[in-house]
């Protein structure tokens, strides 16, 4: 499976890094793909090592502007002209989406997939990895949304929790039929 994991490319403390190489060792050990920005820099670059040191594949997909931070030596990387054309072709290049914590970056790939699917313009599964409480604001909200009537589907149709890594793989796998 390819699976696109939105997540930040800042240095941060082990409470999220440990999650991160946790989840990356089983994405590699489970014979999949990781899917990312491209960055070998901070929460990205733990989990490209943890994906790689599994024996995963990596495909990466930069920006232009940042294009220096782009990691050498994947499986396949990709230099976007903008943003929006990132965003295109990470979707395009995966079969299912796992957001991680981040920032304002993380938040719009978040909530562009989740848009998508409420349209029905993608049925990928989406894992939202709930790593130490970081998205409970946002799970809420959702919530919020759901039972004030501004979400068409079930918010369980749009995104599925998942508080521990395994969880999380486990759901995607389950979700495409991996045995």
């Amino acid at each position: 499976m390819r699976i696109c994991v939105f997540l930040s490319a800042a240095d941060l403390d082990d409470r999220y890094t440990h999650p991160a190489r946790e989840f990356a060792k089983l994405l590699g050990k489970g014979g999949h793909t990781l899917v990312w920005g491209g960055s070998d820099v901070g929460l990205m670059k733990v989990v490209a090592d943890g994906v790689q040191e599994a024996g995963g594949r990596l495909v990466g997909v930069s920006v232009e502007f940042l294009a220096a931070k782009a990691r050498p030596g994947v499986d396949e990387m990709v230099i976007a002209k903008d943003l929006a054309e990132r965003k295109r072709l990470l979707l395009e290049k995966a079969d299912a989406v796992v957001i991680m914590v981040g920032g304002t970056g993380t938040l719009d790939e978040a909530t562009e997939i989740l848009e998508l699917k409420k349209h029905g313009h993608t049925d990928k599964p989406v894992v939202l990895l709930n790593t130490a409480g970081f998205y409970d604001g946002l799970k809420e909200q959702f919530r919020r949304m759901e039972d004030e009537g501004f979400l068409p589907r079930p918010l369980t149709d749009l995104v599925f929790f998942a508080e521990e890594p395994v969880g999380a793989l486990a759901y995607l796998e389950e979700s495409q039929g991996v045995e």
